[in-house]
């Protein structure tokens, strides 16, 4: 089964909060996921993007955050898209962020360290033994791909979406 996280940058003025809408909207956006990727507008991120949180989860081990201090990963920020009366339960969950939070997650994914990241996180993610080198450069894209995705969003002043799709 193929499972992805799929990110869509788009202006506010362009979308409806309606999960129908977004459903419909998103498919056909999914449909031209190249094409919008390399139009910088769309990344997405195969099976592994909860392994991708905890690499990110490992920054709150960086700040120092002290204990019972909340800590959320700006990227995995937004608001749920509630489904409308009669929808199927089947559809896929979708979650937006407005522009002030695209902004949060663009200024985290500048500031934080890869390296210091895969430093405290990689051992839990494959990152040791033969695998090492391969696994490491599977979280590099990924949060290369995330990076800049997020700083084009931001400096646009569009919203992201983000939807499952399995």
């Amino acid at each position: 089964m193929s499972i992805h996280v799929h990110f869509r940058a788009v202006a506010v003025s362009e979308i409806q909060e309606d999960h129908t809408w977004l459903a419909a909207y998103l498919a056909k956006a999914w449909d031209d996921h190249a094409d919008e990727c390399a139009a910088g507008i769309a990344t997405s991120i195969p099976k592994v993007w909860h392994f991708v949180e905890d690499l990110y989860a490992a920054a709150a081990d960086l700040v120092g955050r002290g204990a019972g201090e909340p800590w959320t990963l700006p990227i995995h920020g937004g608001r749920p898209v509630a489904h409308g009366a009669g929808a199927d339960l089947h559809d896929p969950p979708m979650i937006f962020m407005d522009p002030p939070e695209v902004a949060r997650a663009a200024d985290f994914l500048t500031a934080v360290s890869f390296d210091a990241l895969w430093n405290v996180a990689g051992g839990r993610l494959g990152g040791a033994g033969p695998q090492e080198a391969l696994s490491k450069e599977e979280y590099l894209e990924h949060h290369e791909s995330l990076r800049s995705f997020y700083a084009r969003a931001a400096s646009s002043g569009h919203a992201v979406v983000k939807v499952v799709w399995a």
